[in-house]
Protein backbone atom coordinates (compact mmCIF):
# COMPACT_ATOMS: atom_id res chain seq x y z
CA UNK A 1 0.00 0.00 0.00
CA UNK A 2 1.28 3.39 -0.51
CA UNK A 3 1.64 5.65 2.10
CA UNK A 4 0.54 9.46 3.75
CA UNK A 5 0.14 12.86 3.21
CA UNK A 6 1.83 15.98 4.46
CA UNK A 7 5.12 18.22 5.70
CA UNK A 8 5.50 21.55 5.58
CA UNK A 9 8.84 24.43 4.71
CA UNK A 10 8.66 28.27 5.37
CA UNK A 11 8.29 29.74 1.91
CA UNK A 12 9.80 33.27 1.55
CA UNK A 13 9.26 36.55 0.00
CA UNK A 14 11.53 38.88 -1.24
CA UNK A 15 9.66 41.81 0.40
CA UNK A 16 7.50 40.56 3.21
CA UNK A 17 7.98 37.63 5.91
CA UNK A 18 6.13 34.60 5.24
CA UNK A 19 4.98 32.74 7.99
CA UNK A 20 4.55 28.95 8.44
CA UNK A 21 1.17 27.49 9.09
CA UNK A 22 0.92 24.77 11.68
CA UNK A 23 -0.60 21.19 11.43
CA UNK A 24 -3.15 20.03 13.33
CA UNK A 25 -4.57 16.39 14.64
CA UNK A 26 -1.83 14.98 12.98
CA UNK A 27 -0.51 11.69 13.58
CA UNK A 28 1.97 9.66 11.22
CA UNK A 29 4.17 6.28 11.95
CA UNK A 30 7.15 5.72 9.16
CA UNK A 31 6.55 2.08 8.52
CA UNK A 32 9.54 1.52 5.98
CA UNK A 33 12.41 3.63 4.92
CA UNK A 34 15.31 2.98 2.11
CA UNK A 35 17.87 4.96 0.01
CA UNK A 36 18.43 3.95 -3.51
CA UNK A 37 20.44 5.95 -6.25
CA UNK A 38 19.65 9.60 -4.52
CA UNK A 39 16.36 8.94 -3.95
CA UNK A 40 14.65 8.48 0.10
CA UNK A 41 11.68 6.29 -0.53
CA UNK A 42 9.63 6.47 2.71
CA UNK A 43 6.16 4.87 3.68
CA UNK A 44 4.10 6.80 6.17
CA UNK A 45 0.32 6.04 7.88
CA UNK A 46 -0.99 9.41 8.35
CA UNK A 47 -3.84 10.01 10.33
CA UNK A 48 -5.80 13.14 10.15
CA UNK A 49 -8.21 13.81 13.12
CA UNK A 50 -11.32 15.10 12.35
CA UNK A 51 -11.14 18.91 12.22
CA UNK A 52 -7.59 18.34 11.81
CA UNK A 53 -5.25 19.86 9.16
CA UNK A 54 -1.69 19.56 7.59
CA UNK A 55 -0.95 22.79 6.84
CA UNK A 56 0.17 24.59 4.01
CA UNK A 57 3.14 23.14 2.18
CA UNK A 58 4.58 21.40 -0.38
CA UNK A 59 7.17 18.65 -1.29
CA UNK A 60 10.68 18.47 -2.69
CA UNK A 61 9.85 14.94 -4.42
CA UNK A 62 6.41 13.19 -5.49
CA UNK A 63 4.28 11.50 -3.00
CA UNK A 64 1.73 9.27 -4.20
CA UNK A 65 -1.32 8.52 -1.37
CA UNK A 66 -3.91 5.75 -0.89
CA UNK A 67 -7.02 6.79 1.78
CA UNK A 68 -7.76 3.59 3.28
CA UNK A 69 -10.55 5.04 6.09
CA UNK A 70 -12.65 8.67 5.95
CA UNK A 71 -12.91 10.97 3.37
CA UNK A 72 -10.29 13.53 1.71
CA UNK A 73 -10.48 16.97 1.30
CA UNK A 74 -7.26 18.69 -0.26
CA UNK A 75 -6.75 21.91 -1.20
CA UNK A 76 -4.30 23.94 -3.93
CA UNK A 77 -3.24 27.24 -3.40
CA UNK A 78 -5.95 28.92 -5.26
CA UNK A 79 -8.19 27.90 -2.09
CA UNK A 80 -10.46 25.22 -4.23
CA UNK A 81 -10.56 21.26 -3.51
CA UNK A 82 -8.67 19.84 -6.37
CA UNK A 83 -9.45 16.15 -4.71
CA UNK A 84 -11.67 14.37 -2.81
CA UNK A 85 -12.88 10.92 -2.13
CA UNK A 86 -13.51 8.05 0.35
CA UNK A 87 -11.81 4.77 1.16
CA UNK A 88 -9.91 3.25 -2.08
CA UNK A 89 -9.10 6.70 -3.51
CA UNK A 90 -5.68 7.40 -4.55
CA UNK A 91 -3.79 10.56 -5.59
CA UNK A 92 -1.10 12.08 -6.13
CA UNK A 93 1.31 15.39 -5.30
CA UNK A 94 3.80 17.09 -7.58
CA UNK A 95 6.89 18.11 -6.23
CA UNK A 96 7.99 21.99 -5.84
CA UNK A 97 7.28 25.34 -4.35
CA UNK A 98 4.10 25.38 -7.67
CA UNK A 99 2.44 22.73 -5.66
CA UNK A 100 1.74 24.21 -2.58
CA UNK A 101 -1.51 22.09 -0.53
CA UNK A 102 -2.93 21.50 2.35
CA UNK A 103 -5.22 18.51 3.68
CA UNK A 104 -8.07 19.59 6.14
CA UNK A 105 -10.74 16.75 7.75
CA UNK A 106 -13.54 18.00 7.20
CA UNK A 107 -16.08 14.73 8.74
CA UNK A 108 -16.26 13.82 12.02
CA UNK A 109 -14.32 10.37 11.54
CA UNK A 110 -10.77 9.62 11.53
CA UNK A 111 -9.58 10.06 8.08
CA UNK A 112 -6.30 7.33 7.26
CA UNK A 113 -3.66 7.99 4.79
CA UNK A 114 -1.02 5.65 3.27
CA UNK A 115 1.48 7.95 1.50
CA UNK A 116 4.60 6.44 -0.82
CA UNK A 117 7.56 9.27 -0.51
CA UNK A 118 10.18 9.97 -3.13
CA UNK A 119 11.74 12.32 -1.95
CA UNK A 120 15.81 13.25 -2.97
CA UNK A 121 18.24 11.94 -0.45
CA UNK A 122 17.97 14.07 2.35
CA UNK A 123 15.20 16.21 1.72
CA UNK A 124 12.55 16.74 4.80
CA UNK A 125 9.10 15.08 4.80
CA UNK A 126 7.83 18.57 3.89
CA UNK A 127 8.38 22.01 3.46
CA UNK A 128 6.23 24.74 5.16
CA UNK A 129 4.35 27.28 3.38
CA UNK A 130 2.25 30.48 4.02
CA UNK A 131 -1.38 30.34 3.69
CA UNK A 132 -1.77 31.49 0.03
CA UNK A 133 -5.00 33.93 0.91
CA UNK A 134 -7.51 31.53 1.58
CA UNK A 135 -9.71 32.17 4.41
CA UNK A 136 -8.96 28.80 6.05
CA UNK A 137 -5.70 27.35 7.28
Amino acid sequence: MLTGLASVALVGACTATAHATPSSGITAVILSQTTIGGTDYILREITVAPGGSTGWHFHDGTLYAYVRQGQISHFGSDCQVDMTGGAGTTFVERAGIGNVHIERNLTDQPQVLDVLYLLPAGSPLSEDAPNPGCDFN
